[in-house]
């Protein structure tokens, strides 16, 4: 299945049925009254998040919903019926955005986050509603409500509890590979990868998703190459992965390069905690290895782990460095969820049960 992460779609809420004019015709009824019914309400548009999705396709070949109109009353006071609301699910992580993408409309981070996005039309009121004193016949009715529509676009923020940072042919393929069943294309040219990929990661009895990203250029902060699209997938990651490829010449550049994007892009990256690994260093000799691991070390300020993906040289001491954050992340998730649900607890048990509309 391809994985799309941003598409551009059109919605439309039913309109409302329209109401109508009508009498009573029973026999020996002489002056029988009006009974007109009203039209029924349109369908509206929601977007639930569902597990089992991972990819926005379904809405890259099918780019307009309408939701279903509210039928017209009848008489004998017969309200038409509404329309169908029209529920699109999408993948955990969704995010919804104008058509400009200068507001976010909405943010589905968990497994069922709904939101009515667009509500459907009023029914038209019959002319039973325009009966007075003086009009018992009243010949006037109301059309029903338009349905409301706008461009939105939507995109996926994939949810993962690690994700990996570097430069293109940095090796992150090759170590997303070796830790995990996922089965990345590798080569030994830069962009190999070209679309996010995720892993299920094991160590020891634990288990964690990691999320492997094409490699980032200079610039990808304002979108280049993509850049801004693919970083938006690791901002909800608990820690970041940063793998520097160790047979280049300037390591520390490499380095500097991902931390300015980083810290250009800010939001949720900013702060997020990371490791930075030497790869590669199967192709270095212990001098070079030393060397440049105290040149990152001194760049950073923090400690940096050698490994090899291709060799697994040291990969789990670095799995091990991830997972000690990693399930700190998922302690702190756990929490809060308990939290917002006691409050929700707490909420429905202070009002019985009823909430006002």
């Amino acid at each position: 299945m391809k994985f799309v992460d941003q598409t551009r779609i059109f919605v439309k809420s039913g309109p409302g049925g329209n109401g109508i004019v009508s009498f009573r015709r029973e026999k020996y009824v002489e002056f029988g009254g009006p009974n007109g019914g009203d039209g029924g309400k349109g369908g509206d548009i929601t977007f639930e998040a569902v597990e089992g999705l991972n990819t926005l396709v379904d809405y890259r070949y099918k780019r307009h919903y309408k939701a279903p109109k509210g039928q017209h009353g009848m008489g004998k006071n017969m309200t038409g019926a509404a329309g169908n609301d029209m529920i699109l699910k999408v993948p955990v992580g969704t995010q919804i955005y104008d058509e400009d993408q200068e507001f976010i409309l909405a943010d589905l981070a968990k497994e069922g986050d709904t939101i009515t996005l667009l509500k459907g039309g009023e029914g038209g009121l019959g002319n039973t509603h325009f009966k007075t004193s003086t009009n018992r016949a009243p010949r006037r009715c109301t059309a029903g409500g338009e349905g409301e529509e706008m461009w939105i676009v939507l995109r996926l923020k994939l949810i993962a509890d690690a994700g990996l940072l570097g430069l293109p042919n940095a090796g992150k393929s090759t170590f997303l590979s070796a830790v995990s069943r996922a089965r990345p294309k590798i080569a030994d040219y830069p962009f190999t990868t070209i679309r996010p990929q995720l892993g299920v990661v094991g160590f020891k009895n634990n288990e964690f998703v990691m999320a492997d990203i094409p490699g980032l250029i200079e610039g990808a902060s304002e979108g280049v190459g993509l850049g801004h699209r693919f970083l938006g997938h690791v901002e909800r990651c608990g820690v970041l992965l940063h793998l520097i490829d160790g047979t280049q010449e300037n390591v520390v550049d490499a380095y500097e390069t991902i931390m300015n994007e980083v810290n250009e892009y800010g939001g949720e990256l900013i702060g997020k905690p990371m490791i930075i690994g030497l790869n590669k260093i199967d192709s270095l000799t212990d001098e070079e290895i030393t060397e440049k691991k105290a040149a990152l070390e001194e760049a950073s300020g923090d400690v940096v782990y050698p490994l090899s993906g291709a060799t697994g040289g040291n990969v789990p001491e670095v799995l091990g460095a991830l997972w000690e954050i990693v399930k700190v992340d998922m302690a702190n998730r756990r929490k809060d969820e308990e939290e917002i649900e006691e409050e929700q607890e707490e909420e429905t048990e202070s009002t019985g049960g009823w909430s006002p509309i």
